[in-house]
């Protein structure tokens, strides 16, 4: 059993890795809970929804096309309190067709109030859950779960329930603390003890409307449909999967009374298999918010795990052992396969998913980082994808069988293609210890070390490519007519790209910004030795000077460790950085020059695309250099402890306390500028006051940034003549 645990939850990890910074909107609902006492032990708890115009939520039985998520009150388990009969809800309920979804959905628009029946036999604290999805008619919020707990002092005793208590906490506390991050006061008054007393808490997952980006989700959600069928192709090339289609094929239209039912029979099988891992992804999508995923994927522990089931992966794709899901469970599903029966072959295809475990996972986990950047339903649509990209071939082979014998034979070339794998995934796997090591800051994996793996990886999966050296699985090359081994052409190819890419890496150990990469590799600040780096007061690109501090106030908090982050772009122009809100915004005072506020990650791949295709713009480094303060506020340097006079508790995290300089630049972020996406660009004067109206996200072009940078430095002079 323990066993099957480890598996179940090898599987699971994996299903969850992946990221993204979406953008987020404010969560139009205020929520006010009380209870009372009707009579004897009876109770009624009433938690009361107000929504804002425009927006509704969906019933307890939403009706539809099965895709709106129902509202759920959970009730604590306890002693003295038990539930009476079943959850109620009142207000102005629609029903009626809804554009977008098919069939008869139920909605409340304006609020609705949900009652409770109670039986309490003693003073107790009633304590649950509330979940809820609200949606206008452009978009639905991603769901979000609350606590509430309310008193009940008069179940031994008559007398009302206090209802005195209030929640709501006001941000001069965090003023205090740090100016900076000031929220704003919780909008709940609620007779109530409660661990989420904020209704400004902003949901992640939704794009802003002001953006302009309300056709980014579609677009996401094609990507990952693409994306998904791409990895499911590419996973049949793998041995656990390509050895199963000649066999299977030729199975169904041997043992089929004639050929079309064979193709029946082909195409059944490949139904299931997109039924399977549709379902993985349903099951994502109904029980793990994009919050929940993107929280769990930038986890320095997640990252390190991942690191090392790479690793695993890696190594044994070069034949030191083999991995698989418990024997027991495929050998359970094969003896209820047959061709008799839909069921039957429903099982032949769940024993293909499972057998083929150890081949499909890297694909599947390399694709999941995607789904955060979808909408509610990423999840759905990415398995989707990849269960109809694996399915495909077995239904084209099935209506085509003479397809069958142009294929290789299974054996030399499928573990030539194994082995190549496992170098990816050595190579996959550095890139998760280095997103560790650089949120952690541990200085384990710097640059030139991360460079030096990823070289000696590509010089010597060219080197195996082209016949240098075997594996204990490999079989031997082909020869031709006179007897010589030979290389094929394919193979020829793919050996020259890995030695190119490879000789690519080679001058980023002196320093090169390998610009190209500049996504996935460590930030140049932790590289010892930087050739290529320049001299102040001699370098020059357009009107950039790497030298031009006249009356710069020198920035001093967090700069240690933070400067190891800074793009190669800024180290090269000598660009001064602020990693602190609160400097910043004295910088601009001082200096009289408006700030770009420049939210970022350490391990951000948008982010590095931006500073290495916009910001090493001349035109937009002169504007950056000489006309603005740079505050870079790093969202999830969750590793630089926040001195304890500067720590707060902040509504944006659910009233919990700030302790990470990470955790701050994000409450800022979200309570002040109402947006969680990374990178995100917002200009400013001193008194906070906006340059622009919109706030910039990726992708966004050169021209258009250098026209964002005139206007803000343009309003910012018009304010401060």
């Amino acid at each position: 059993m323990s066993h099957l645990r480890a598996s179940f939850f090898l599987a699971i990890a994996l299903l969850l890795h992946f990221t993204s910074g979406a953008q987020i909107t404010k969560d139009p609902t205020t929520w006010t809970t009380t209870i009372k006492k009707t009579s004897g032990n009876k109770y009624l708890l009433t938690l009361n929804l107000k929504l804002d115009k425009g927006w509704h939520i969906w019933s307890l039985k939403p009706g539809g096309d099965g895709l709106q998520t129902a509202p759920e009150i959970k009730i604590d388990k306890s002693a003295a309190v038990k539930t009476d009969g079943a959850l109620k809800e009142s207000g102005k309920k629609i029903t009626g067709p809804m554009d977008g979804v098919d069939g008869i959905v139920n909605y409340f628009e304006g609020g609705v109030t949900y009652t409770q029946s109670l039986n309490i036999v003693a003073n107790a604290q009633v304590a649950g859950t509330y979940m809820y999805q609200v949606c206008d008619d452009k978009m639905c919020l991603p769901p979000k779960t609350k606590k509430f707990s309310v008193e009940v002092t008069d179940a031994v005793a008559a007398a009302t329930v206090a209802d005195t208590a209030s929640i709501a906490q006001t941000s001069a506390a965090i003023d205090t603390a740090t100016p900076a991050a000031t929220t704003a006061p919780a909008e709940n008054t609620l007779p109530v003890t409660s661990a989420s007393a904020s209704t400004n808490t902003m949901s992640a997952g939704m794009a802003v409307p002001e953006t302009g980006d309300d056709d980014k989700l579609p677009k996401s959600n094609l990507i990952l449909l693409l994306t998904g069928i791409l990895n499911g192709l590419l996973s049949v090339i793998t041995p656990c999967v390509f050895a199963m289609l000649p066999m299977t094929v030729s199975f169904f239209l041997k043992r089929s009374k004639d050929r079309k039912t064979g193709v029946k029979l082909a195409m059944q099988y490949s139904l299931s298999i997109v039924f399977i891992f549709t379902a993985l992804g349903g099951l994502m999508a109904a029980f793990f918010t994009q919050d929940a995923l993107h929280a769990f994927s930038t986890n320095w522990i997640v990252n390190l795990f991942f690191a090392a089931i790479f690793i695993l992966f890696g190594i044994s794709f070069f034949g030191a052992f083999e991995i698989s899901l418990p024997s027991s469970w495929a050998t359970k599903m094969d003896s209820k396969a047959n061709t008799k029966s839909f069921s039957g072959i429903f099982f032949m295809a769940l024993t293909l998913v499972i057998v083929s475990f150890s081949c499909t996972v890297p694909f599947i986990s390399t694709m999941l980082k995607l789904m955060g950047e979808g909408s509610k339903v990423g999840p759905l649509i990415g398995f989707f994808g990849y269960g109809l990209g694996l399915a495909l071939p077995f239904t084209l082979f099935a209506i085509f069988p003479a397809l069958l014998n142009e294929l290789g034979k299974s054996g030399g070339w499928l573990n030539v293609v194994k082995v190549t794998f496992g170098f990816v995934e050595l190579a996959l796997a550095m890139k998760f210890l280095s997103n560790a090591d650089n949120q952690m800051g541990w200085r384990l994996l710097d640059r030139e070390i991360f460079l030096a793996i990823w070289i000696a990886l590509s010089f010597l999966l060219g080197a195996y490519l082209l016949g240098a050296f075997r594996f204990s699985h490999d079989s031997e090359m082909p020869k031709n007519d006179w007897g010589l081994p030979y290389l094929k052409v394919p193979r020829f190819l793919f050996a020259v790209t890995a030695i190119i890419f490879g000789f690519y890496l080679l001058p980023g150990m002196w320093g090169a910004p390998l610009s190209g990469m500049g996504a996935f590799l460590p930030p140049i600040g932790t590289q010892d030795f930087v050739l290529s780096e320049s001299i102040p007061g001699t370098a020059s690109v357009g009107n950039v000077s790497a030298e031009n501090t006249t009356g710069v106030v020198a920035p001093m908090k967090y700069v240690d460790r933070m400067r190891l982050q800074e793009p190669p772009v800024v180290r090269k122009y000598h660009m001064t950085v602020y990693f602190d809100y609160r400097e910043a915004l004295a910088a601009s005072k001082a200096q009289k020059k408006p700030i770009m506020l420049d939210f970022t990650g350490i391990n951000c791949a948008n982010c590095r695309k931006m500073e290495t295709g916009v910001w090493s713009n001349p035109e937009v480094m002169r504007r950056l250099k000489d006309d603005f303060i740079l505050a870079s506020l790093y969202c999830d340097a969750n590793g630089v402890t926040l001195a304890k006079e500067d720590r707060f508790k902040a509504a944006s995290m659910d009233g919990a306390e700030v302790t990470t300089l990470g955790e701050m630049n994000q409450d800022i972020e979200i309570s002040k500028y109402g947006t969680n996406s990374l990178p995100s660009y917002f200009f400013i004067d001193e008194q906070e006051q906006r340059l622009h109206d919109k706030a910039v996200f990726y992708p966004t072009s050169a021209e258009d940034f250098i026209k964002i940078l005139d206007g803000a430095k343009a309003k910012f002079k018009a304010a401060h003549p």
